[in-house]
């Protein structure tokens, strides 16, 4: 019923309960989740992952914290792993200006090039923006990410920046954000938003929504983001579990 289109159990907190957090997930309406692999170990294990459990898909590409790294050997490698079966997205990419782990040419140029690579294989890219938001802006738009489509993940800004994101051809995907207090702006976007171009998300083990911020996120947990959003626009937790699950599986190019 569910589909979580950004979480993290191939990093380090789920090391040996990987099986056990997909049941609960299935327990609580997640029927699908996208794993996403942003460097060579959690590219990997997204890839087993996806290709030992029905329902399990992989994003892979190279995080912006890692852009230092990012070589002609890396973009080779990714071209490769990409074409593997369950692949539905390139990412995640983009710019963070916040840990600023490499100079920003250098962020610029290897999410640029993951830009094409994604265009190339006609993957739609998943986006991670942190204090970044008017280069990310601008580099979608003269790369014409929107072309094969794109994902703003774990989408924290507001409306204005919602309808810029949306004009290049985006989807906004929300996270637990959307069930803080402190977040008006997002609960905000969670209204306005076009119900056709609405994603939800978990980017487990990161951002737990309410009632468990604090612990450790997991894909169960996509239930409380898709309730609040049910809240916010007025509808049923069952309208906004099939329309975003049916915006997943549309932009994923999979079949229902």
């Amino acid at each position: 019923m569910l589909f979580d289109t950004h979480t993290h159990i191939n990093v380090h907190q789920f090391k040996g309960e990987e099986l056990e957090t997909i049941k609960r997930a299935r327990e609580n309406q997640v029927t699908r989740m996208a794993v996403v692999g942003f460097d060579t170990e959690t590219i990997r294990k997204t890839l087993e992952l996806s290709s030992k459990h029905e329902g399990v898909y992989s994003i892979i590409g190279w995080h912006p914290t890692e852009a230092a790294t990012y070589t002609d050997a890396v973009e080779n490698w990714l071209l490769e792993e990409l074409r593997a079966d369950n692949v539905v997205a390139m990412g995640e990419m983009g710019l963070d200006y916040y840990w600023d782990s490499a100079p920003k040419s250098v962020q610029h140029d290897a999410f640029r090039r993951q830009i094409r690579v994604g265009k190339e294989l006609k993957l739609p890219v998943s986006i991670h923006n942190r204090e970044a938001t008017e280069d990310t802006y601008r580099i979608l738009k003269e790369e014409h990410a929107g072309d094969t489509g794109g994902i703003m993940h774990s989408f924290n800004l507001d409306t204005y920046w919602m309808e810029k994101f949306l004009d290049i051809g985006m989807h906004i995907s929300l996270s637990g954000v959307v069930t803080f207090k402190n977040a008006p702006e997002v609960k905000e976007v969670a209204k306005h938003v076009p119900f056709e171009k609405l994603l939800v998300e978990t980017d487990a083990p990161y951002l737990a929504p309410m009632p468990n911020r604090g612990k450790r996120n997991e894909p169960a947990y996509v239930k409380y983001v898709a309730e609040e959003v049910a809240k916010q626009r007025g509808t049923s937790f069952l309208d906004v579990a099939d329309q975003t699950t049916q915006n997943a599986l549309r932009l994923f190019n999979l079949e229902d």
